[in-house]
């Protein structure tokens, strides 16, 4: 590796002179890295990242080795509607309780994720002694789900409201992403019912 590098299929002339070891780690891994990074920066916003790394902290994960209650708390800052002021306060003492007690307590020590955590804390009664804990890791649990949704719902967007169709109301546009989004849904619904529902809902001249 302290041997000079020799370039393959490339003239020796437009190649920095550096050893093997330099040309592996700093050209290849270390060039590889930044792709990612830069991939990572360009796929989740500033909050997103922000949030990933509050989520982060209260993860079991050897023996909740990166928890930070700040961060914590951060996190659920971010839910006004959920945690009130008054709450961010008896959150911020039931943590330190809550901490000590899974310290002490053997059966949450091999967890290694929120959704193992939530189970343990359902199954051991303890979501009712930390209920704003409970409350925060649930909402933890949905954050991917509802953003996943959210993408998806903006994506079928394009679908339903094309250039032919811009002109659609805000209930017709939501109909229509309800049934595109939940296709195997409404498939299992037979046809002789969706007519006569049509067929009940006002005085018709003709049988449908």
């Amino acid at each position: 590796m302290d041997a000079l590098y020799v370039p393959q299929r490339r003239s020796r002339r437009f190649v920095k002179k550096a050893t093997n070891l330099h040309h592996f780690r700093v050209e290849i891994f270390l060039g590889e890295i930044d792709l990612h990074l830069q991939e990572l920066d360009n796929r989740f916003s500033e909050r997103s990242m922000e949030l990933l790394t509050c989520m982060a902290c209260l993860s079991p994960k050897d023996n909740f080795s990166s928890f930070d209650k700040e961060k914590v708390l951060k996190l659920a800052s971010y839910y006004p509607e959920e945690f009130s002021s008054f709450d961010l306060m008896t959150l911020e003492g039931q943590l330190d309780i809550f901490m000590e007690n899974m310290h002490n307590d053997e059966r949450f020590q091999n967890l290694r994720d929120l959704n193992s955590l939530s189970m343990m804390l359902v199954n051991t009664k303890k979501d009712k002694t930390y209920p704003l804990v409970y409350l925060l890791i649930k909402l933890m649990l949905i954050l991917p789900v509802a953003t996943a949704s959210v993408e998806r719902v903006f994506s079928v967007m394009t679908y339903v409201k094309s250039k032919l169709r811009n002109s659609m109301g805000d209930q017709f546009m939501n109909d229509c992403l309800v049934t595109f989004i939940e296709k195997q849904v409404f498939l299992q619904v037979p046809d002789e019912k969706i007519i006569d529902r049509f067929q009940n809902m006002k005085t018709r001249r003709m049988q449908l």
